[in-house]
């Protein structure tokens, strides 16, 4: 049994802003369970487009929405979601056509109910697999799933340097319209929750923002 306390780290912030690469580090460096939840609301999306249902026909989201069955699998440090079992392959996450229409599924109500519970029921998994704590990122980690999270950060940069990062990465989705579509959704939208710890990443260096989180982290779990 470990001596370190079970510690949750909520991420929250728009695209290309250094969630990913930041959470993945500090999944590394103190052995935290990565849940990635963009992944999540992408798999359900490509679950949508696969079964040809709109996000404007809400009854029949409603309908899919009832019949999901959501599972996890543990990949070295990293929760992967399963859709009936199966776990969607990440170039099929990552296409064109679900970049385009994830925001708009994430907005609606019914699919965000689905997934609360089984993003908070990722805790239990981390502790079921021997981790000292998980790293959640997301959009709304730190206001909704996670609000009591032992340590929860904001990163943020202008968006110009959001767009060059995400083309280095090459992507070609619209940051300023992801933004928009997030940030304004009535049901959680991305925002900074208040006491949040919010860190400007336009300037830094990826090592120089994941001290920024790893400071308090590695003080927490020297106690």
């Amino acid at each position: 049994m470990s001596h370190f306390p079970f510690i949750t780290v909520a991420i929250d912030g728009g695209a290309a802003s250094g969630k990913s690469s930041s959470s993945r580090t500090l999944s590394e460096r103190f052995n935290l369970l990565h849940v990635d939840t963009g992944s999540f609301y992408r798999a359900i999306t490509a679950e949508f487009l696969r079964r040809n249902v709109p996000a404007t026909d809400l009854p029949a989201v409603q309908a899919v929405v009832a019949g999901l069955q959501l599972s996890t699998r543990v990949n070295g440090r990293s929760a992967m979601m399963a859709v009936g079992g199966s776990v969607v392959p990440e170039a099929e996450i990552r296409r064109r056509e679900v970049n385009d229409h994830v925001s708009h599924f994430a907005a609606i109500p019914e699919v965000r109910t689905a997934l609360l519970a089984y993003q908070r029921g990722q805790a239990g998994v981390a502790r079921e697999r021997g981790f000292r704590g998980l790293v959640m990122e997301g959009r709304d980690i730190g206001s909704v799933i996670f609000p009591d999270a032992t340590f929860r950060f904001f990163l943020h940069a202008d968006p110009l340097e959001r767009a060059r990062r995400r083309a280095r990465e090459g992507g070609d989705d619209s940051i300023a319209e992801r933004d928009r579509l997030d940030s304004s959704r009535k049901t959680a939208p991305l925002a900074c929750p208040p006491g949040a710890i919010s860190i400007d990443t336009t300037f830094l260096t990826l090592p120089e923002v994941v001290e920024t989180m790893a400071a308090p982290i590695a003080a927490q779990l020297s106690r």
